[in-house]
């Protein structure tokens, strides 16, 4: 497009050389009005006003040119307030508007009124911006019959409303504006209509409602070729899934809008995209490449004069210097920044240097000013409907006050805090994943409320408190799963739910939370109230996580030199004995005499305080940080162990219709055909499992059931019969980090190369399916692996719970092929005889702890179990509940 208006302006001018010499002012005047606008649709408003006052010299003494000089009249009124001098564009537009009034034209008036509206919105005089759309808009659909004259006035009043922070009235607006868009098939209308969308969705925290927006807008900005739309879809994408705590899709993001913008020479986006790129940089702890992005962004802010960018710079830069220690050098660009911001009378601006200066002044032990600040920015906040700005101001409030020992006052502020969160959260983001980003953002106000109502000796409130911060996401899944809707937030149900079922348990249950060295903990019991439980450690430095070590320690211990069922290294990489064992990259080698020593420290951290209070054979156990990846299961050979990732998800899953889940149909699956899946030589990267096909076979003539084993065992036929199914067993490779399970590839592609995408069986695929299984296995290495959060162990064995499943088997490490298929069998002979799932574990757990060959910890301690306890009549086909 920029190539043909530059012919055209070569065109004009030749034009125009040739009627100076003939001395032909019409032909002059064309001329230049024609410049004008070539000029203008280039963005050079300086020469764009330069011609189109020239064109207007000459009408004025050719006369019967109205339409053309009212044109240009509203041309240079856009002009000057691109320019920044929104009175001076006014004066011209009043022009347009007197000439459109005098010949009639009412469709040039509506336009002239579309355009006040808009300077004035730019002197930030809304209700006259308001009133003149208003007068557009009605113009266009009542005299003039304009529907993408009616769009446009939408769009226009959708971005003042947006100004005024009533974004439900811009959404309005703006979906109206996108409506006009479709129906006249205005692909750059209906662009414009989806950011905006996108941009008021995100103020409102619709959080996956702004990126489809985002991703649509973005379409259309590579459909008609314009690289700067495609720049600011770009950097809003990067915005929000660094908000969400997504930062390599964050990063992506933001390099793309920053390529655009080198190659291109917009200056303005490529310090926006080094002002990101900074901000994400300092979330990694990657400081100095953050430092270098903000100075980038400043240097280029002070060339373009962007006073909200250097504004922007400024505080970023402080940021990098406190996260450094240098508190001074901090509170100068703080205070840099805040007089940016008022001289541009940026609120939002004003409000995050004071959040800032806040932090500062903590650092410094002076709490009255840090207080001061603080509540300065949650009052701006309030003011500007930013409701994530108050989060945020309330829980430096809440800081700021338990660093003054005002436990109170702290209390009430990290509620608000989390009070808003939840919402958030409930309310504004669907995406399993985002959610579990955004809730990891903000753990830390969760965890502030529930141990200042242990300072405070209120234990019970304490338990609602913490509680209400565990497996947010995955609650909120298992409600849309189970047919309750409605998504309120935990502040809401979290109490009285809770009160509920310690008053209601028919379990032994064990709530943790985790602070460094301390270790709170609350029983629930058949009868009478939560037992609350305190036992500190000191193992590991000051701020190193006692339980994290003493994991560690004992899982070394445990797993070392076990064979295994997980992801091969490539064949170059193996031992020349083609018969020797697989091992893990962090084993050890394995020790000469194995024992359960490593099991007994977790034991006596965990289950010892609380020893006197346990009553029966069962008990369920609430885990928290490290504690989601011990072997509950193996620590005690008298007590049944499962875990649950919360207290109420528990209840959700129990409470589920009884005609959800399904009572007959297995679906089994044993040693997926891998030779296809090589290295770069060509050599098999996985070795066949001949003991997990045994597993399932034996379990298929236990069941009366089909298996699906070798060439058949591909992820589409899985996915395929997973939905309907009660039981799911899947013996296979599994991978080390994720507990991604590796299928067969479909044996239709032949001997083309499968990609991942093809064979391997991530959390995506399951939580895509709504399963109905009662009990799920995944007899497979690493199935129970995963970055650990509030949500638990973040990995496969979670996903199936989300989907759908009652009750989820996996392993915390690789797993030997021969001794698993012996443990398998011993388990499913108990299911066989009617036990419920953990009984059938624990005595499977006794037979290989009892036998010759399969003693040692790491055979039989990776299994766990997750979720409700069940019973399973295999020869029947049918399940029950335990």
């Amino acid at each position: 497009m920029a190539e043909r208006i530059l012919q055209d302006i070569a065109e004009q001018k030749k034009r125009l050389a040739i009627a100076q010499i003939n001395k032909n002012k019409e032909e002059k005047a064309d001329a230049y009005y024609n410049l004008g606008i070539a000029y203008f649709s280039l963005k050079d408003f300086h020469r764009a006003i330069e011609y189109l006052k020239q064109y207007l010299s000459i009408a004025e003494e050719v006369g019967n040119r109205a339409g053309s000089a009212g044109r240009a009249y509203g041309y240079l009124g856009c002009a000057y307030d691109s320019l920044g001098d929104s009175q001076r564009a006014i004066e011209y537009h009043n022009q347009r508007l007197r000439i459109a009034k005098e010949v009639g034209n009412r469709a040039g008036e509506g336009c002239a009124f579309g355009n006040l509206g808009l300077a004035y919105h730019h002197l930030e005089d809304f209700q006259r911006a308001i009133e003149y759309h208003n007068q557009h808009l009605s113009i266009a659909k009542e005299e003039v019959g304009d529907r993408a004259a009616e769009g446009c006035g939408y769009g226009n009043l959708g971005t003042v409303y947006h100004s005024l922070k009533e974004f439900q009235r811009a959404i309005e607006c703006h979906n109206q504006h996108l409506s006009i868009a479709k129906e006249v098939g205005d692909r750059v209308c209906q662009g414009k209509a989806y950011v905006k969308l996108g941009l008021a969705n995100h103020k409102l925290y619709e959080i996956q409602r702004a990126i489809e927006y985002y991703n649509k807008y973005l379409i259309i900005a590579k459909e008609v070729g314009d690289r700067s739309w495609q720049c600011k879809g770009y950097i809003n994408l990067g915005d929000i899934y660094h908000l969400l705590g997504q930062y390599e899709r964050a990063i992506e993001y933001t390099n793309k809008c920053l390529i655009i913008a080198k190659e291109d020479g917009y200056r303005e986006w490529e310090g926006d995209a080094y002002s990101d790129l900074g901000n994400i940089h300092q979330s990694l702890d990657e400081f100095p490449r953050a430092m270098e992005c903000h100075k980038k962004h400043l240097n280029i802010a002070e060339e373009v004069g962007d006073r909200d960018g250097k504004r922007r710079a400024y505080v970023n830069i402080g940021l990098v210097h406190e996260a450094l220690g240098d508190v001074p050098r901090a509170m100068e660009n703080y205070k840099q920044s805040m007089s940016n911001a008022e001289e541009t009378d940026d609120s939002f601006g004003q409000g995050r240097a004071y959040c800032r200066l806040g932090s500062c002044y903590r650092k410094l032990h002076d709490l009255k000013e840090a207080i001061e600040c603080y509540k300065q920015h949650l009052s701006i906040a309030e003011e500007i409907g930013d409701r994530m700005s108050e989060a945020s101001a309330h829980a430096g409030l809440g800081h700021s006050f338990l660093d003054s020992h005002s436990l109170n006052e702290a209390l009430e502020h990290f509620r608000c805090c989390v009070k808003i969160c939840d919402t958030i959260r409930a309310n504004s983001i669907s995406e399993d994943q985002l959610k579990i980003g955004f809730c990891r953002h903000h753990q830390c106000a969760y965890n502030h409320l529930w141990q200042i109502l242990v300072m405070l000796q209120r234990n019970d409130e304490a338990l609602y408190a913490a509680e209400r911060g565990r497996a947010q996401a995955l609650l909120d899944a298992l409600k849309v799963t189970y047919g309750l809707t409605s998504l309120s937030p935990r502040s809401i149900e979290s109490e009285e739910e809770v009160t509920y079922i310690s008053k209601n348990t028919t379990v032994l249950t064990v709530f943790l939370s985790l602070e460094l060295k301390i270790l709170s903990m609350w029983v629930l019991r058949k009868e009478g109230n939560p037992v609350f439980r305190n036992a500190e450690f000191e193992i590991g430095g000051a701020h190193e996580d006692s339980f994290a070590l003493l994991l560690d320690t004992a899982l070394k211990k445990m797993r070392a030199g076990v064979g295994i069922r997980c992801e091969n290294r490539s064949m170059d990489q193996l031992s020349d004995d083609p018969t020797s064992t697989i091992r893990d990259d962090d084993q050890t080698p394995q020790p000469s005499q194995e024992t359960t020593d490593g099991l007994q420290p977790l034991y006596d951290a965990v289950i010892g305080p609380i020893e006197d209070l346990l009553d029966g054979d069962e008990l369920i156990v609430v885990p928290d940080g490290a504690l989601s990846k011990a072997p509950w299961a193996a620590l005690s050979e008298t007590l049944r162990i499962r875990t649950v990732p919360s207290l109420t998800s528990l209840k959700v899953i129990t409470d589920s219709p009884i005609e959800y889940h399904s009572k007959s149909g297995a679906l089994l699956v044993g040693d997926p055909c891998l030779k296809t899946i090589t290295d770069k030589r060509g050599n098999p990267i996985y070795d066949p499992l001949k003991y997990a096909r045994m597993e399932v076979e034996m379990i298929g003539e236990i069941q009366k059931s089909q298996t699906l084993t070798g060439e058949d065992a591909t992820k589409e036929a899985v996915l395929q019969r997973i939905a309907s199914v009660a039981l799911v067993h899947i013996a296979a490779h599994g991978r080390k980090e994720t507990g991604e399970i590796v299928l067969a590839p479909d044996p239709r592609w032949g001997s083309k190369t499968p990609t991942e995408e093809d064979y391997i069986l991530k959390m995506s695929d399951i939580q895509a399916v709504k399963l109905r299984a009662r009990l799920v296995v995944l007899s497979c290495c690493h199935s129970g692996q995963g970055p650990v959060s509030s949500e638990g162990v973040v990995g496969m064995a979670r996903a199936f719970l989300f989907a759908g499943a009652r009750s989820v088997l996996s392993t915390l490490w690789a797993i030997d092929d021969e001794a698993t298929m012996m443990f398998m069998k011993s388990f499913y002979q108990q299911l066989e005889s009617g036990e419920s799932a953990s009984v059938a574990l624990q005595r499977a757990t006794k037979c290989l702890r009892d036998s010759h060959d399969y003693s040692a910890p790491k055979y039989w301690a990776p299994f766990v179990l997750m979720g409700d306890d069940v019973k399973i009549e295999l020869e029947k086909e049918s399940l029950s509940k335990s």
